[in-house]
C-alpha cells in the first residue's frame, strides 16, 4: 500500500469538489495531519475529512485503520458500515475489507473469486499525543515534537477538537500574532492598558520557524490568582512546524513551563477542525476541566476573527496586506509557506 499512497496525487485523483487549487492540494498531500482525537476512535467507524477527502476511521484489534471512505462496489460510504472480527463491513451490500484494505468478502456471491480490483485506498496511521495522524500522499512520518507529552514530570491535557469555519493558514496566523492579545482576549488573558510589542527576532532552524518573545503580558487567566512578582518578564517561544502547526512554550514563574500545540488541520480550503494538546508542569492538581474551559474560550475569541477575516485565504504575497514590525513571525510564516510551493495568492 505504501506505493499506492505515493502515487495518489494526479489531476485525476484530486477529491469530488476539492476546494484547493490542484498545485495546492499536492504540495498540502505530503504533509501529516491529525484527523480525531485517539480515545474517540474504538470499533464503531467514524467519518472525517482532510483536505477535501473523506475517510474512514476505526480500530481493528486494537490497530487504528484510516481509509477513503468509500466502497467501489457502489460508492457506500464505509462510516455508515460497522466493523465485524477487524474487519469492516460495507452497509449497502455487506462487502467486507480486512485492515490492510483487501475484500474478503461478496456475500452475494460467497464461492466466486473476488476480483483484486476491490480494495480500499488505506493510508498511513499513528498515534500521537492522544491524536490520531494520518498523510494523504508521505508514508514518511513527518509529526511535530511535542517534548512536554512524554515528560513524566508534565500533566497532559486534550481539549476538545475545535471547528472553524476558516482557512487554516489564517487560523495559524493568528496563533502566532502577539500582537493581539490586548484587544481579542480581553475576557480570558489580555490587557487594554499593556499593548506594546517589544523588539524580537525570528530564525530558521531547517525547515521549521522559532520566535523567541519577551514581554509583561501575564498569561494568568482573568481571575486567576497570579503569584508573578510585579514586572515579570514572560518568555513565549513559538516553534512553527510547516504547514499548519506550531508549538508554545510559555515560561511561567519559578520555572514553570506550559506547552502547547497548535494543530490546524484543513479539512477543506476554508473549514479546520483544531487539534490542541497542552502539557505543564505545575499546578499539576488544579481541575483539567478548567484549563480546558479556559482554552476553549480563548479558542472561541479566536474564531469569531478568523471566520470575519477577508480575504478568507492567507494571502502569501507580502504585499497584499500592510505588516507593521510586531508581525515578524507571520511574514516569516508567509515565505516559508511560499517556499514549500504554495501559491502566492491562494492557500489554506
Amino acid at each position: 500500500m505504501i506505493e499506492e499512497i505515493k502515487k495518489l496525487p494526479s489531476d485525476t485523483e484530486l477529491p469530488r469538489d476539492c476546494t484547493f487549487s490542484p498545485e495546492d492540494w499536492r504540495i498540502l498531500s505530503e504533509y501529516w495531519y491529525p484527523v480525531a482525537i485517539a480515545d474517540e476512535i474504538q470499533e464503531k467507524p467514524v467519518a472525517v475529512k482532510l483536505l477535501d477527502m473523506k475517510l474512514v476511521c476505526y480500530r481493528s484489534h486494537g490497530k487504528v485503520v484510516i481509509a477513503r471512505d468509500l466502497c467501489f462496489h457502489r460508492g457506500a460510504p464505509l462510516s455508515l458500515g460497522w466493523v465485524e472480527e477487524g474487519e469492516i463491513v460495507c452497509p449497502y451490500h455487506g462487502f467486507r475489507y480486512n485492515c490492510e484494505g483487501k475484500c474478503t468478502a461478496v456475500p452475494a456471491h460467497p464461492s466466486a473469486k473476488i476480483s483484486p480490483k476491490l480494495k480500499l485506498t488505506v493510508y498511513p496511521a499513528v498515534e500521537r499525543y492522544g491524536l490520531i495522524w494520518t498523510s494523504l500522499a508521505s508514508a514518511v512520518e513527518q509529526i511535530p515534537t511535542f517534548p512536554g507529552w512524554e515528560d513524566p514530570d508534565f500533566i497532559n491535557i486534550l481539549p476538545p477538537s475545535f471547528d472553524i469555519a476558516g482557512s487554516s493558514g489564517r487560523q495559524m496566523e493568528g496563533f502566532l500574532d502577539v500582537s493581539h492579545f490586548a484587544y481579542v482576549h480581553t475576557e480570558t488573558f489580555g490587557d487594554r492598558n499593556n499593548t506594546e510589542v517589544p523588539q524580537y527576532k525570528v530564525k530558521r532552524e531547517g525547515d521549521q520557524l522559532l520566535a523567541e518573545y519577551w514581554s509583561t503580558v501575564s498569561n494568568y487567566g482573568k481571575g486567576q490568582e497570579n503569584p508573578a512578582p510585579e514586572g515579570f518578564m514572560w518568555l513565549r517561544e513559538f516553534r512553527v512546524f510547516p504547514p499548519f502547526a506550531a508549538s508554545l512554550t510559555v515560561h511561567f514563574p519559578e520555572n514553570g513551563r506550559l506547552m502547547i500545540l497548535n494543530c490546524a488541520s484543513p479539512v477543506s480550503a476554508r473549514y479546520t477542525r483544531l487539534f490542541c494538546p497542552i502539557s505543564r508542569n505545575f499546578d499539576k492538581n488544579a481541575p483539567v476541566e478548567d484549563t480546558i474551559r479556559f482554552n476553549l474560550q480563548v479558542f472561541q475569541e479566536d474564531r469569531e476573527m478568523v471566520e470575519s477575516q477577508t480575504p478568507e485565504d492567507l494571502p502569501l504575497d507580502l504585499l497584499a496586506e500592510a505588516h507593521i514590525p510586531a508581525d515578524r513571525t507571520s511574514i516569516a510564516y508567509r515565505q516559508l509557506l511560499t517556499e514549500i510551493g504554495l501559491g502566492r495568492t491562494y492557500t489554506s
